[in-house]
């Protein structure tokens, strides 16, 4: 069984999905590993380090990708521009591919239908399910703190103004005010960053245990207090809101934006296109020289002014579709993505290399194609809505 690795192509992506430490196991499994050439140099580290690991090196990459049982990537297969040729189609047909998805998203629609089409089985690591026994694979939750971290700090780069207050000969700056919009695990990241920067910081959650995590970090809590039947999963995700409460929302939000120095946007539904809260009109009324950090965008995104992939500049606010911020961060996102993907893949393959235990209820809540259907409800859910299935 042939497990491959091949190095990211999406802009500004440093991260890989194996370590040289997680290499060896792999191969302790009885996997023959290849990584692709200067794969892992975005994390700092070597050829050399992958071969002493017992790795094989391979320099040709449709190679790499053809003769693979098994492809662990970081993000979901795109256009290799220097090959003239799709990710998802250099992928032999039959082989198993694990990776960032995001099936839901719109944009990643026209993959999912190739791996489907190509008899991929194809499995997600944001379908990870919030269970005990998942905990050590949940890259979402790992990437999910890299990306509230970063994603502070680049807002505070690109802010014209001081984050702090500060006190001056002719007067004193008042602290730049936040909004977070979202206290999961990015949302909390976020705000315990801005803290740390100085900034005054609102949050707003449905969910009342998100708001109450945020309250204890210091943020003031914006109140939007929906029905828990209606907000709240089992597993304490977040819910699809109806549209008239996506409505209410959007009402309560419009004057918080419009005070906001800088929006962190991180609403997500697992499995699920991200709600939009943020309109383009709402966008016009805020602050010149306000910053929003969509982080959403991997689903779809929050604003619908936010363009996915790029930063632009409307209504003199500065809106950053970026889709890889922990990409930014290599080194330790990498680490951490790693060692996910590596707990992973030992219970998918705890039968055995060769039995792969599609029945498992982790491996279920993430499998997207296979044997030439889309099973991932998400997916499904926003191909109907789209009235593209087909």
């Amino acid at each position: 069984m042939i497990l491959a690795v091949p190095k990211e192509i999406l802009v500004h992506e440093g991260r890989v999905a194996a370590l040289p430490e997680t290499v060896e196991q792999y191969v302790a499994m009885g996997f023959e590993v290849r990584v692709q050439a200067s794969a892992g140099e975005g994390a700092l580290k070597t050829d050399e380090e992958y071969r002493r690991a017992g790795a094989h090196l391979v320099e040709d990459v449709p190679d790499l990708f053809a003769s693979a049982d098994v492809v662990l990537k970081v993000k979901q297969p795109a256009w290799n521009e220097s090959l003239g040729r799709h990710e998802a189609e250099m992928i032999r047909e039959g082989a198993t591919l694990i990776t960032f998805l995001h099936p839901a998203a719109p944009s990643n629609h026209g993959m999912v239908r190739t791996l489907r089409d190509r008899n991929i089985t194809s499995l997600t690591m944001d379908g990870i399910p919030r269970i005990s026994r998942a905990q050590r694979m949940d890259a979402l939750t790992s990437m999910s703190t890299v990306t509230g971290y970063k994603a502070t700090l680049m807002a505070a780069n690109w802010l014209p103004r001081f984050i702090p207050m500060i006190g001056t000969a002719i007067g004193t700056v008042k602290p730049a005010k936040f909004l977070v919009v979202g206290a999961g695990v990015v949302g909390l990241q976020a705000i315990a960053t801005a803290k740390r920067l100085g900034g005054a910081v609102h949050a707003v959650d449905i969910r009342e245990d998100a708001r109450k995590g945020a309250d204890s970090l210091g943020a003031k809590v914006a109140g939007f207090e929906t029905p828990p039947e209606i907000a709240v999963e089992k597993d304490g995700s977040a819910r699809s809101l109806p549209a008239e409460w996506i409505e209410q929302e959007r009402k309560m939000l419009a004057p918080l934006l419009g005070e906001a120095d800088i929006v962190i946007l991180s609403a997500l539904v697992p499995g699920e296109v991200a709600p939009l809260l943020i309109t383009d009109a709402m966008v016009a009324e805020m602050r010149p020289g306000a910053v929003v950090m969509d982080v959403a965008i991997d689903q779809g995104g929050n604003c619908a002014a936010t363009e996915a992939g790029v930063e632009t500049v409307k209504h003199r606010v500065l809106l950053c579709g970026l889709a890889n911020i922990p990409g930014s961060m290599p080194v330790h996102a990498s680490w951490l993505y790693a060692n996910n993907l590596l707990h992973y893949v030992k219970n998918l393959f705890k039968n055995g290399i060769d039995r792969p235990d599609l029945g498992d209820e982790i491996v279920e809540h993430s499998l997207v194609t296979h044997q030439g259907r889309i099973v991932h409800h998400g997916a499904l859910k926003a191909m109907e809505q789209l009235g593209t299935v087909g």
